[in-house]
């Protein structure tokens, strides 16, 4: 799985037979992703005038959305995507109509903060169905590298636009309107993709003998991809705390939400380019050396504070950057050799829980490093977590070899 993708690559992967309609109906379902979080913080905000109770309903959503994850993509490779996704449809439609009602009519906190929880469980984990579906759509080699290079880049745009978009909609008149707009656009989305050709195509998969109540996590090489995307979540975590406290105390609040748009674009433009020439090409050594050189380049946005120039920072940044959709595309391919056979759906679940983990926890000790000894502390805190994890990665490297096919028996 470390063959480079050309962009003849990704017109095959995007034009393969029957890829048309569940590609345009995962892009409209996967869109609000990063939308949805903060639609409903900005909403819960404007409603209560609290930002401690929205950080609370958001985490809750969040909370949500990593244990549904798994449980989802589990019952997807065992029943196929269609049934399960029309049934998570129906039960989100009902979910954020239940929220935004509660917000409305101002029930308690814990009320409005499990009704977040519900509806981030049930939020249709489209991720993990589109990723597995290119192992139906394409064969493996360059042109499906290319095809989850495309589903890391297409996150990364969304992750650009989303979030925009959602604190523009919260400026309407009604600020609900963009928590309605992010899942109307996912449960149409997901409905469509669950309806098109090839998912309804994708029948009942047996389930494999031995596998561990863990279930596709059970896997060792899978525990390794988990520590990859838990360590990549933790970087990222104490960037999106680390800069806005940077430019804040510079005098520039919003210059924190411009660095981070252009941190994200950098990250779009360098995937496509590292696809095409991959290094290391070995995708065992590839995932420890990019976690790694990632770590160390946010540490030295550290740099920022002793020499007092934002350009050190805005450099740094970019470069490091350029390192974020190799590991995302990474992930998913290290689904491919680590997971158990018919079980993609939820083992990418997994990687989906491990980088909301990282995220959330990334977060919150950035914020209490900040607290203790200023902005760019949370760099360093956020590149040392980095590090170790990448020496951990490079420890289990063994773990996402390619696992040799058996022969089969001789007959008799």
């Amino acid at each position: 799985m470390s063959s480079s993708a050309s962009l003849a690559d990704y017109r095959a992967a995007l034009t393969a037979p029957g890829a048309v309609v569940p590609v345009l109906a995962s892009a409209v379902g996967r869109f609000p992703i990063a939308m949805l979080p903060l639609a409903t913080l900005l909403y819960v905000q404007r409603e209560t005038g609290s930002f401690a109770a929205a950080g609370l309903v958001s985490a809750g959503q969040m909370i949500g959305v990593a244990a549904g994850s798994v449980a989802q993509g589990r019952v997807v490779d065992r029943l196929g995507p269609s049934r399960p996704l029309l049934t998570v449809v129906v039960l989100f439609v009902l979910a954020v109509t239940a929220l935004v009602t509660a917000i409305e009519t101002g029930q308690p906190l814990p009320v409005v903060v499990a009704l977040a929880t519900g509806a981030g469980i049930v939020r249709p984990a489209l991720e993990g169905a589109s990723r597995s579906l290119w192992t139906v759509l394409v064969p493996a080699g360059s042109a499906r590298s290319a095809a989850l290079t495309y589903e890391a880049i297409s996150l990364e745009v969304f992750f650009i636009l989303g979030p925009a978009i959602a604190a523009f909609l919260v400026a309407a008149p009604w600020p609900g309107l963009g928590l309605v707009v992010a899942g109307s656009a996912m449960a149409l989305g997901a409905g469509a993709f669950a309806l098109s050709g090839p998912a309804r195509g994708i029948g009942r998969t047996p389930a494999h003998g031995g596998v561990s109540l863990l279930g596709a996590l059970g896997r060792p090489g899978m525990r390794t991809v988990a520590v990859a995307s838990l360590g990549f979540g933790l970087v990222i975590g104490s960037v999106e705390v680390g800069l806005p406290a940077v430019t804040a105390a510079a005098g520039s609040p919003t210059l924190g939400g411009v660095l981070l748009s252009a941190w994200s674009i950098s990250s779009v433009l360098a995937g496509v380019l590292y696809g095409m020439r991959p290094w290391p090409r070995p995708l065992h050594l590839r995932m420890p050396a990019l976690l790694g050189g990632f770590a160390v380049l946010v540490a030295a946005m550290a740099l920022v504070g002793p020499t007092g120039s934002m350009a050190v920072l805005v450099i740094t940044m970019i470069v490091s950057g350029a390192l974020i959709t190799p590991q995302v595309t990474g992930h998913s391919l290290a689904v491919d050799i680590a997971a158990p056979p018919g079980a993609a759906a939820e083992a990418f679940g997994w990687v989906i829980t491990a980088a909301t983990l990282g995220i959330a926890t990334g977060q919150s000790s950035a914020g209490l490093v900040v607290e203790a000894f200023g902005p760019p502390a949370a760099f360093v805190s956020g590149g040392a977590a980095g590090v170790v994890l990448a020496m951990v990665l490079w420890l289990r490297r063994s773990t996402l070899l390619p696992q040799p096919v058996e022969a089969p028996a001789p007959v008799a």
